[in-house]
Parts: structure tokens; C-alpha cells; sequence
């Protein structure tokens, strides 16, 4: 990995999960695991599979062991806790789960917490969860709410005490959505893809912007930047044009 200019951010660029699709597979090595192909040429990606179910401690281990030192994963918190429970959870709900990633180590990046749309912002609940989950882990985590209560001053507040960061998502359930809020020391973007989620590539106009909204958080010290668009392999074709702008812009971290 090329190490990024002092005082600027760190920036990993990857996708959601690591599948290397037909049309990408000329960018990876030939031999090993579609992991251990990844992580020879990224130097992130974003586990999903922990929204719907729980992973033996030797999958995770397994996952560690396949990438290098410098490559980080960001893992995305259960549906039992921000779906079902709605936040509501208990310290063990949170503990079981951080028992799981931790196995990963150095190579755990940020803790992403997503809530179903219809979850709205209520204070006290907010605070409880958030303060709990800080209190149990120190590390990096980043935050997707979908309901337009989270987009508020008094939320925001919450999040940048407690050093949490409000994902850049895309589509934005609500205007406000497009853009990074909370902590901002933390950036992380998430791209589900558009106009078709999960599906449609994005137009060269919406990476060159992109590319100029990165470069200009200078403040941060790490930029995440997750396409979603996996389902036809777009997500990859995204990545690599992005890189090729980041690394045509002199004031900006090397992309990695």
C-alpha cells in the first residue's frame, strides 16, 4: 500500500464484500482465493453477511489470515440489534458481537450500524445505545440512519461526542444523507448504486465529483469509500475509475 502524505488522510477504497466479477478479473492475480485476489490489489472491503447471521470465530480468524498487515475491513453490525431490537439491545446482544470481530484484530476497521428507514430518532434511546456501544468499543465505527429525524443538530451533537461518524450515503433517503455528518475526523461513504440500487454503475460526472468532494476533507484522517453496487460487478469497474481520479490529484492521499 502506498502510504499516504503526512497530514493527509488515510483513504481505502474497496466494495461491499470481495467478489471479483468476469469483468474485473484481469485487474487481480490469477491463484488464490477471491479474498486473497482482493486484498493483493485493495486495501479494504465491507462485511455484510454479520446483518443476517453470526460467523464462527474460525471464519473470522480465516479472513485475517488472508490479507495482508495494512488491509482493514469495516463489518456491518447484526439485523438483531438495529432491526429487530430497533437499539433496544442489551450489553450481551453487543458483547457476543464484538467477541466475533474482534478475532479479526489489527485488521478490523469501523463497526457500520445501518437502521431500517422507519427507525426514527428518539433521544433517549439514541444515547443509550450509542453511549454502550462506545463504552464497549473504542474503535472506528460509522453510522447509516434512513429516516430524516437522525438528520438534526441534537443527533449530530450525540454522534460527535461520542466520536461517531454519519455515513455519505448514496441514493440519500433524505438530502442531508448525501453528505458526511457526525465525527469528522472519520469519513466513510457508502454507495448503493443508481439510478438502480445495487445494480447500476455510476456516470463518469458522479465519480469526478466525488473524487473533488473527497479531496477536500483534509480534516479527517481516514476516508472510507464503499461501492454497494455489486450485483452485475459494477461496484469494482467504480472503484478503479475513482482511483485513477484520486491519484490524478496532487493534494489528495494516495488511493488504496
Amino acid at each position: 500500500m502506498k502510504q499516504s502524505k503526512p497530514n493527509q488522510p488515510d483513504l481505502r477504497i474497496g466494495t461491499a464484500g470481495w467478489s471479483i466479477p468476469r469483468q474485473s478479473a484481469e485487474q487481480f492475480p490469477a491463484n488464490g482465493t477471491h479474498l486473497e485476489r482482493y486484498a493483493a490489489v485493495l486495501t479494504c472491503a465491507e462485511i455484510n453477511s454479520s446483518f443476517y447471521r453470526p460467523h464462527r470465530v474460525s471464519t473470522w480468524a480465516k479472513w485475517a489470515a488472508s490479507v495482508p498487515d495494512d488491509f482493514r475491513f469495516a463489518v456491518k453490525a447484526p439485523k438483531t440489534i438495529t432491526h429487530e431490537a430497533r437499539l433496544a439491545c442489551t450489553p450481551e446482544d453487543l458483547k457476543n458481537f464484538l467477541a466475533e470481530i474482534t478475532t479479526l484484530g489489527p485488521k478490523l476497521g469501523p463497526i457500520l450500524v445501518q437502521l431500517p428507514p422507519s427507525l426514527a430518532f428518539q433521544s433517549a434511546t439514541a444515547k443509550t445505545f450509542f453511549t454502550m456501544l462506545r463504552d464497549l468499543h473504542q474503535g472506528p465505527i460509522v453510522f447509516e440512519p434512513r429516516h430524516a429525524t437522525w438528520f438534526t443538530a441534537e443527533a449530530d451533537d450525540l454522534l460527535k461526542v461520542l466520536h461517531i461518524a454519519r455515513v455519505a450515503a448514496d441514493p440519500a433517503p433524505v438530502p442531508e444523507a448525501a453528505t458526511p455528518g457526525g465525527w469528522n475526523k472519520l469519513i466513510y461513504y457508502r454507495l448503493h448504486g443508481s439510478p438502480r440500487m445495487y445494480y447500476s454503475p455510476y456516470t463518469q460526472a458522479f465519480l469526478n465529483s466525488l473524487a473533488d468532494s473527497i479531496a477536500q476533507h483534509q480534516q479527517a484522517s481516514t476516508v472510507w469509500c464503499i461501492f454497494d453496487n455489486t450485483a452485475t460487478g459494477a461496484a469494482l469497474g467504480d472503484v478503479n475509475i475513482l482511483r485513477n481520479l484520486l491519484h490524478a490529484k496532487p493534494q489528495t492521499a494516495n488511493p488504496t
